[in-house]
């Protein structure tokens, strides 16, 4: 009976151990990352209100390193986001791209052997912005020269690793990102600078492997 018990302790503590967020671990993780942007502006050429943003999903990608069995660093990636601009009365004017690469020191919670490891993190992000282009709308409203200024700001995280085996796990994460930009065009020649607040929420849901 004993030698069971024994046997039984040391197969649980094996099945735990299986699980850890072990320091010098490394994860990949990919799925579906959509940003949703909670944009504002200054008014648009004075009487149009502020530009309006749809949301994209695009691949997205994070890589972590766990510093220790709590501390991770995690650097986050993705396909270039697509998005469309306008405002209210006019409709879509424009279409932007950009890739808002984040570096985050995170923390984990619980007991590193847990399947379950949710976590918080906090970092800095540089978004850039390049291949904006005004459509047809935005032509014919005598609007040229779209430029939009790169960006730096803060970033927030929560989100919470399944693990289901040794090497698989499954990921849901979600960011606050900080990214403000000056939005600079010509409308019938003249130059025209609207500060511009993006602030997105970007959610991810992915399917991650460790080594």
């Amino acid at each position: 009976m004993k030698k069971l018990a024994v046997a039984a302790l040391v197969l649980g503590s094996l099945s735990g151990g299986a699980y850890a967020h072990d320091a010098g671990e490394f994860f990949i993780r990919a799925g579906t990352a959509t940003v949703r942007p909670s944009a504002g502006s200054d008014n648009v050429l004075g009487s149009l209100g502020g530009f309006k943003v749809d949301n994209n999903t695009q691949l997205g990608l994070n890589f972590t390193y766990m510093a220790t069995e709590n501390i991770g660093i995690e650097l986050l990636a993705a396909t270039p986001f697509r998005h469309k601009v306008g405002t209210g009365p006019t409709g879509d004017l424009a279409t932007v791209h950009h890739l808002p690469p984040a570096l985050m020191a995170q923390w984990y919670f619980g007991d590193a052997s847990s399947k379950v490891r949710p976590y918080i993190g906090a970092g800095i992000n540089y978004t850039t912005f390049f291949d904006n282009s005004f459509n047809d709308t935005g032509k014919a409203a005598g609007l040229t020269d779209l430029k939009l200024d790169d960006s730096w700001g803060a970033v927030g995280q929560v989100g919470l690793d399944y693990l289901i085996d040794r090497n698989w796990l499954i990921n849901m994460s979600v960011w606050y990102m900080d990214i403000d930009t000056n939005v600079k065009f010509k409308a019938n020649g003249v130059q025209q600078n609207v500060s511009t607040r993006l602030d997105p929420w970007a959610f991810m849901f992915a399917v991650g492997y460790r080594f």
